[in-house]
Order: structure tokens, then C-alpha cells, then sequence
């Protein structure tokens, strides 16, 4: 109990500095974005989609289906919304009871004694597993070792109670309901059904392969055979049950994600592959350089036989080779105790046959006569307070560490990363097992006691590593710029690109822009940032360059809804209309197959229609930006906001003069976003005209309500008093419009019209002046401008202006008629005139 407590101290303590940090990387797809959070969501739905929130049937879904991960979200944003503290507390309390359940697992495998409390300590104190802690996506890989544990623990419960007696069985049951739960966290968890078969045959029984083609063969051990059997058929079972789920089709990754799957140069792939487990032990073994992100470039693939990686490929494989034939050809009946060689009479069919190693020397023995059933015979035996041998430990330990990593390999089917440090979570066990048995099998050979303490110092200074490197790595996570930042050395066109959006969202723009560019250096092709790039210099009013980046965007990504979105709105905003309307027709007809997220896929296609319908509108073909709308209705996914859409739809048909339909999309609008201040404004507008004056003035007043520093909101309720005669309050209504938003073209010159209307003259043409400066070139605002200065008696300003406008427009018969009264006025009272 001790060494569990320590163990799992040292695994919360670690890492409880995580608890001030931000959401990262992943975190924002999996928990901000994601819709089966919240509680509008049927919880039902958990168990359909992705663990993104995609429908897990979708030909764009990634296929990882962790319901009970995703459930756990759920619960953490019920209790504490979408604060980081509680997702990480969360994580840090798994991990810690995840350390101590291992540690209480090696405790059948080495005792109550130091060895235990080293292969918890090591565990727990591992900086690989940083990125599953600290990482709050990283829970389906905590949860998943929680319950793989949980499985295991049940299942050696189950070998040492095997028996027909009802409760041994139950045991296998509790083993497979957690293997499910393990697998329903994360995939890899259901390979603790083959783990839990190893340790039967190799460790428990200690059979070598050729006892276990005889066993089955002759039937021996019918028990073992019945627990292994039962394994097998449940894993088949829930691997079926799973396939079926997803679709019966395996996802599909961008070349990025994994390059070497898309490589078709069979050698490269090859050796690329052969390669890669070598680099995960050596993150195991030496974890000094680590990285959020292993995709695109960051291993670069083998394409030669004479690279220098591959002589770490064979050595990997010789020494996993000698290691597991050493292990598994030794005695059955050999083992190491106590520094000394000992040898039964014959095999202890009850398992365990070891005794206690040298911690326990000073321990006495109890023997038992154990009454056993075993192949419907009883049989008494002596039993001794036993322990696995180094060779059942070394087979327990193997199988621990590459039976999950299986699933990662590419062995069986191709995964959508080069590494995931978080994947080696659960393996990371059977790393720890292979240090402290292996430290353990040095310990008890060598006879100097110099070497003995050489071997305590060397393992307490791996531990002090370790934990060293875990607190600076926890560092790294606190915050998304310092793990970018962390990652430039690994891989720098992921991290630069990554980096590049944190500084972006700190207003850094001269900085986030070099970030993009720096990334777009080291791979020019990413179609991510080619767009992050556009954007941002849309954002800045850098317009022709943004549509270039947009364009490449585009050519790097055909799919990319969001790049086609702000291309057309470009567009249309330089007046370019038809370019526009076929950019956004291009992009609703994109197929959402096959995408990585094809939620924001359909939100920007939804998107594009919406602006395409805004387009048709404001050309006064209404009834095409009808038929345009109820399009975007039909494909709008769940997460996207349609107040602005309904609202549209409502403005659309008051334009038709079918008030009722109107008003039914301005309710639609409220009740999709009670206080969406566009729908108040518009359904203000519609009651007024409906003749319901009391009930329009409350939602324009509800608009101003909602925010009071929105000069439009003014500018409306202004209109809507001069429309009543209230002319007083429609001046203060206009006067605080134009101070608000001072820099708002339509606000400042509706305000100056109010203010002339109500015969404020004088302050209608401050404001007026105001307008023409905002558009120097615009022959409405100057028109209005000489008009006002006309009735100020401004004569020579006012003509001034007057030309100026018909500079811009010289048919306009309101300015020509002004100007020549005007002219009229300035020859009668012996003002010269331009006109001669």
C-alpha cells in the first residue's frame, strides 16, 4: 500500500503546476467546437459520433470512437463549463490513480518491496506521458490505461481464484466489461485482452510455446484453455461490434498525416514503417526531445537502403528478438531467488513458482497445502508465498509494450500520424516493467556491494531525470505559444503554422505573419496557412494580396469551403458581383466526403450561401435570394448560429411584401438568439409598418438596451421617433448615433439626414461634412452636403460641392436643378458664379 500511495503522490504532484493551463492543440476541436458537449445535445448522440463530434459513419469521420472519453467531457463542461483547471484536474486524478493501479499490479509481479515502488515511481514520473496529462485530449489515453488496468488486475485475480466455483468467474466477467470500457476510452484499450492471455499461459502457467500446442492438442489445462478461449471470442466481439459501428470502413488521412502511407514506393514505406517503433522506444528510453505535433516532415521518410537509421532498425529488432527468445526458451522451472538458482520438482500447475527475490531474504516462507481443481481432478500441492520469475516478468513485459502499440504500427491497417507521443501511454507500462526487472535481475547477479549501490544511484538518477524533464515538459504545456514554440526543432512548419494563429489572436500581427510565412518556407504547400495567411492580410485590408494566398489555397486544397468564402467576399465587396457569385456557387457545391472535418466544412458552405443570398438582395432579385437561404437552411450543420440567416430571410420577404412569412424568420431569429440586436431592429421596422407602434418602440428600445455603445441602434429608434413626430428625441437619438460611431459612413450621414429633417441645420451639416470625409468620392454624401450649406446660406461652399458631385456623377438632375437655383441666388445677391 505504501509503495501505491507514494507512487501515485508523486504522479499528482508532478503535474498538479498543469492546473493554471490553457486549453491546447486539440483541445479546441475535441471540447471548445464540439457539440455533443453540450446540453442541448441528446446524450444519446455521444454514442453515434467521432470522438470530434462527427458522425461516425461520415466518409470524413476520423473513426475514433471514444464515447466514454467524449462522456467525460460532457461531464466536466456540466460541472465547470469550458474552465481548463477542472479538464486538467481531472486528467492529473486518472493519471494518479492509474500510477497507483500499476503499482499495484507490479506488486504480484515483484512483491511488497523496493522493485515495486521503483516500477511505480518510474511511471509515474515519465515525461512521455506529458502530452496525455497535461494534453486535455490526452484523457481517452489516461482513461484508457485506467480501465486496461482495471481489466488486467481482474484477470490475475481470476488465474490465482480459478477454480468452477461461481465467483472465480466472475472475475473474467469484471475483466471483459473493463477491456470494453478501456477500448470505449480508446482503441488500444481492447488489446489488454491479449495482454491478460500472456500473462496466463507465460507467466501465470509458465508454458513455453511448444507446451501450448501440446496443451491443446491433448487437452490439457482445460481451464486455461476455457479463460484464453473466452478472451479470444470476446476481443473478436468487440473488434466485430466496433468495425460495424464505424461503418465498416477504415478512415482515410491527409497525405501530411501520415507520409509514408501515401508513399508508393513500396521499399520507402517499408523501411520507414520497420523504423518507426525504434523511434518510439528510444522516446521511451531517452525522452529529451519531444514534440506536440510528429506528422509531415518531422521523421523524414527512409528511401535508401544505405541511410544510417536503418542500423538502429536492425539492432532494435536483434535485441527484441534475443530478448523475447531468452525469455521464453528459459526452464519453466528455473528461476532466479535470492541471487541463487532453484529448481522444483516438477511444474507448479497453480502459476506462480518463484520465490521472494533478495528484498524479502529476511521474509519467512509460509507454505500451504492448497486445494486446487484443476481439469475437473483435485490435486494438493505446495504453495509457497511465490513470485514470477525475471524471464515471466521480461514475456509480461514485452507483451506490454508492444501488443498496444500494435494498433499505432501501421502493421494492420495505416493510422493518421507519424507518432503520437500520448499512444505510448499504456506501452510505456511495459517500458517500466523492462527497466525494473532488468535492474533487478543486475542487482541480484552482482556480487560487489560497490555495484550494487551503483545500480540504486544509476536508478535513482533515471528517476530524477525523469521527473526533471516531466516538470519542464508540464512547462511547455501551460500555454498554446510556449508549445509551439517547443516544437520548432521537430517540426517547424506545424509549429510555426500553429504559432502563428496564437500570435494572430494576441493582435501580434507583424509577428504572426512572419510565423506564417516561416511555415509556408519550410512547406509551401500547406493549404491551412496558405488561408490563415489571407485571412490575416484580409483582416489588415491588404485585399489583392489576400486573394493570391486564397487562390493558392485553393489550388493546394480544391475542398477548402473557407478560402471560396472569403474570396467571394472579396469580391463582392470591390463590386466584382459575378466573380463573386460563381466563387460562391463553386463552393456550395463542394461534397463534404471524405473531409477531416466536415462540420466547418458545411458552416463555410453554409456560410457562402448566406453571402451569396446577401448578394442577390442587395441587387433586388429577392426571390433568388430566397430559393438561396432556404438552400443554406437545408445544409446548415448543427453547431452554426442561424440568427443572421433567418433574419436575411425575414428581410427578404418584407422586401416581397409578405409581412407575414417576415415576421415569422424575425421571431425565428429571436428565438434562435433572444438578443440578436439585427432582428430587433428589422421586426421594429415591420411592427411599425404594421401599425403596432407601442410594441415596435420597446424592441428598438430592447436594441439600444442590448448595446448601449452602437451608434446603428440610435440611428433606428432616431428614425422610428422622426417617423412619429417627435422630433426632439429623433435629434438626440441622431446627435448620439453619429458621436458613437463617428467612423460609420451610413451612420453619420442617416444621422445628419434625421438632424436636417427636424431642422437642426446647423448640426446637419457638421455632420453632413463629417459623411463627405468619410467618402470624399461618393456623390451622394456631397450633393447632401451642398444642399445643407445651400439652406445654411454657404453659397460658394455649397456650390463647391455641388460641382464635386457632379464630377462623379454628371446626370444627376437633383444636383444639376440645386446647382442652377443656386446659381440663381449667388447672381442676385453679385456673387460670381463658375458657370461663367
Amino acid at each position: 500500500m505504501i509503495a501505491e500511495v507514494l507512487s501515485s503522490a508523486l504522479g499528482l504532484v508532478l503535474y498538479l503546476n498543469t492546473l493554471g493551463a490553457d486549453f491546447c492543440y486539440d483541445d479546441s476541436r475535441a471540447i471548445k467546437t464540439n457539440q455533443d458537449l453540450l446540453p442541448e445535445t441528446p446524450w444519446i448522440q455521444i454514442f453515434f459520433n467521432d470522438f470530434w463530434g462527427t458522425l461516425l459513419t461520415h466518409s470524413g469521420s476520423h473513426k475514433s470512437y471514444r464515447p466514454l472519453c467524449t462522456l467525460s467531457f460532457r461531464l466536466n463542461y456540466i460541472f465547470g463549463g469550458l474552465e481548463p483547471w477542472s479538464y486538467h484536474l481531472v486528467n492529473i486524478l486518472l493519471h494518479s490513480a492509474v500510477t497507483g493501479l500499476f503499482t499495484n499490479f507490479c506488486k504480484a509481479l515483484f512483491g511488497s518491496g523496493c522493485w515495486t515502488l521503483l516500477a511505480g515511481l518510474l511511471f509515474a514520473s515519465h515525461p512521455i506521458h506529458t502530452e496525455a496529462v497535461a494534453g486535455i485530449v490526452g484523457r481517452a489515453d489516461v482513461g484508457a490505461g485506467l480501465f486496461f488496468l482495471l481489466s488486467l488486475l481482474c484477470y490475475v485475480k481470476h488465474c490465482s481464484t480459478r477454480s468452477y466455483s461461481l465467483c472465480s468467474w466472475c472475475w473474467i466477467l469484471f475483466s471483459g466489461l473493463c477491456a470494453a470500457c478501456s477500448m470505449l476510452w480508446k482503441e488500444q484499450g481492447v488489446t489488454v485482452l491479449a495482454v491478460s492471455a500472456v500473462y496466463d499461459v507465460f507467466v501465470f502457467h509458465k508454458l513455453k510455446i511448444s507446451e501450448i500446442i501440446s496443451a491443446v492438442l491433448k487437452g490439457k489445462n482445460f481451464s486455461l484453455i476455457l479463460s484464453v478461449g473466452l478472451l479470444v471470442a470476446w476481443g473478436v466481439l468487440l473488434l466485430g461490434a466496433r468495425f460495424y459501428w464505424m461503418g465498416n470502413t477504415p478512415p482515410s488521412f491527409s497525405n501530411s498525416d501520415n507520409p509514408a502511407a501515401d508513399c508508393e514506393i513500396l521499399l520507402t514505406r517499408t523501411l520507414t514503417f520497420l523504423y518507426l517503433p525504434t523511434k518510439n522506444l528510444w522516446l521511451l528510453f531517452c525522452p529529451d526531445t519531444l514534440s506536440f505535433d510528429w506528422s509531415m516532415d518531422a521523421v523524414p521518410l527512409i528511401k535508401s537502403v544505405i541511410d544510417w537509421r536503418n542500423i538502429h532498425t536492425v539492432a532494435f529488432y536483434i535485441l527484441l528478438f534475443l530478448l523475447a527468445y531468452t525469455s521464453l526458451k528459459s526452464s519453466s522451472t528455473k528461476r532466479e531467488c535470492n541471487g541463487k538458482a532453484f529448481m522444483n520438482g516438477k511444474q507448479n500447475t497453480n502459476g506462480h513458482s518463484c520465490q521472494s527475490d533478495l528484498e524479502y531474504k529476511n521474509s519467512e516462507l509460509r507454505t500451504t497445502i492448497v486445494s486446487k481443481l484443476e481439469n475437473g481432478v483435485k490435486n494438493h500441492i505446495n504453495h509457497g508465498l511465490q513470485l514470477p520469475s525475471t524471464e515471466n516478468i521480461a514475456v509480461l513485459a514485452l507483451s506490454l509494450l508492444i501488443v498496444p502499440f500494435v494498433p499505432a504500427s501501421n502493421l494492420f491497417f495505416y493510422v493518421g500520424f507519424v507518432i503520437a507521443e500520448r499512444v505510448l501511454y499504456i506501452p510505456s507500462m511495459g517500458f517500466c516493467l523492462l527497466i525494473t526487472v532488468g535492474a533487478r535481475a543486475l542487482y541480484i547477479k552482482v556480487q560487489k556491494n560497490f555495484l550494487k549501490s551503483l545500480i540504486f544511484y544509476a536508478a535513482t538518477a533515471l528517476l530524477l531525470f525523469y521527473g526533471l524533464k516531466t516538470v519542464v515538459r508540464n512547462g511547455d504545456w501551460k500555454n498554446e505559444e510556449m508549445l509551439y514554440r517547443s516544437g520548432i526543432q521537430v517540426n517547424p512548419a506545424k509549429a510555426w503554422g500553429n504559432l502563428g494563429n496564437v500570435l494572430k489572436s494576441q493582435g501580434k500581427i507583424s509577428e504572426a505573419e512572419k510565423a506564417y510565412r516561416n511555415a509556408l518556407y519550410y512547406r509551401s504547400n500547406m493549404a491551412d496557412m496558405l488561408y490563415n495567411l489571407g485571412l490575416l492580410l484580409q483582416e489588415n485590408s491588404k485585399f489583392a494580396e489576400a486573394l493570391h494566398y486564397y487562390k493558392l489555397a485553393i489550388g493546394s486544397r480544391p475542398t477548402l469551403a473557407s478560402a471560396y468564402l472569403n474570396t467571394g467576399i472579396i469580391l463582392m465587396n470591390q463590386g466584382r458581383n459575378e466573380e463573386a457569385r460563381r466563387t460562391f456557387l463553386k463552393c456550395a457545391d463542394i461534397p463534404d466526403e471524405n473531409l477531416k472535418d466536415p462540420n466547418a466544412h458545411k458552416s463555410s458552405v453554409t456560410s457562402c450561401l448566406y453571402n451569396l443570398g446577401k448578394l442577390y438582395h442587395e441587387q433586388g432579385q429577392y426571390e433568388d435570394a430566397l430559393s438561396v437561404y432556404k438552400e443554406a437552411i437545408l445544409k446548415m450543420p448543427r453547431q452554426f448560429a442561424p440568427q443572421s440567416l433567418y433574419n436575411m430571410m425575414g428581410e427578404a420577404y418584407m422586401r416581397l411584401n409578405k409581412v407575414s412569412e417576415a415576421e415569422h424568420w424575425y421571431t425565428e431569429s429571436l428565438r434562435s438568439k433572444p438578443d440578436h440586436i439585427p432582428a430587433h431592429l428589422t421586426y421594429g421596422k415591420l411592427l411599425t409598418l404594421t401599425g403596432r407602434k407601442s410594441e415596435a418602440e420597446r424592441y428598438f428600445l430592447k436594441a439600444v438596451q442590448l448595446d448601449p455603445t452602437k451608434g446603428n441602434c440610435y440611428m433606428h429608434y432616431g428614425q422610428f421617433l422622426l417617423e412619429e413626430g417627435r422630433i426632439v428625441e429623433a435629434a438626440k437619438m441622431a446627435t448620439k448615433a453619429a458621436e458613437l460611431d463617428s467612423s460609420e459612413f451610413d451612420v453619420v450621414f442617416n444621422a445628419a439626414h434625421m438632424l436636417r429633417q427636424a431642422s437642426l441645420n446647423e448640426a446637419a451639416e457638421t455632420y453632413y461634412k463629417m459623411a463627405a470625409g468619410l467618402r470624399p468620392n461618393y456623390p451622394a454624401a456631397l450633393m447632401n452636403l451642398g444642399a445643407i450649406l445651400h439652406l445654411n446660406g454657404k453659397l460658394e461652399e455649397a456650390e463647391a460641392n455641388y460641382l464635386r458631385a457632379l464630377q462623379f456623377k454628371p446626370d444627376d438632375g437633383i444636383t444639376q436643378s440645386n446647382l442652377r437655383k443656386l446659381w440663381n441666388i449667388m447672381e442676385k445677391q453679385g456673387l460670381k458664379t463658375s458657370k461663367t
